[in-house]
């Protein structure tokens, strides 16, 4: 079972949720791709409820969705890709706190101090061979070099431009699909 994880603000029926679930399911791979509480430790045991019902579990997170990626790999021992992660999402979502927005239907929640705190209980300072991260130079709100300074030899996949979104994320379906796979 592969689960794809959302960012920030996200839905598990956003565009890259869309065509990760395209693609596996016409390579007959199983696939979810919940859509998550806004509230940290709600998302984490949604994502631990799932875990429990399958036997072999992989990842991929996005931004926010990397993050929870890189705990729950950690976690349960096993591969993930992430994709232009966040990787202090306890820092960088201070400048949300107050109403935020759902970027799929557009409703709005309440970001609380609470929530920055929640996130600290997932930083994950280790990797292992096991994660492969997916960055593009051009992400306007991360910085991909923080990958390089908080992991001793990750492996990258690292892309000249780009966007925080991942633009042309179809043509790294194979690579994601091999490495989780194989």
């Amino acid at each position: 079972m592969i689960i794809y994880i959302h960012g920030f603000g996200g839905s598990g029926e956003g565009y890259k949720a869309k065509a990760f679930r395209n693609y596996f399911q016409s390579h007959n791979i199983s696939f979810l791709a919940p859509s998550l509480s806004y509230i940290p430790e709600l998302a984490i045991n949604t994502l631990e409820e799932l875990i429990a019902n399958f036997k072999d579990v992989k990842f991929i997170g996005s931004s926010l969705g990397g993050y929870y990626a890189l705990y729950l790999a950690r976690k349960f021992c096993t591969k993930a890709i992430v994709i232009n992660p966040a990787l202090y999402p306890y820092e960088r979502l201070k400048s949300a706190l107050g109403y935020a927005c759902n970027f799929y239907d557009e409703s709005h929640f309440e970001w609380k101090k609470e929530h920055l705190e929640m996130l600290k209980l997932f930083d994950c300072h280790q990797v292992s061979n096991q994660t492969l991260f997916l960055l593009q130079k051009g992400d306007e709100l991360l910085d991909y070099q923080d990958v390089y300074k908080k992991f001793q030899n990750p492996q990258v996949f690292l892309e000249e431009g780009g966007s925080h979104s991942y633009e042309g994320i179809e043509s790294k379906f194979e690579l994601i699909k091999s490495f989780l796979l194989d």
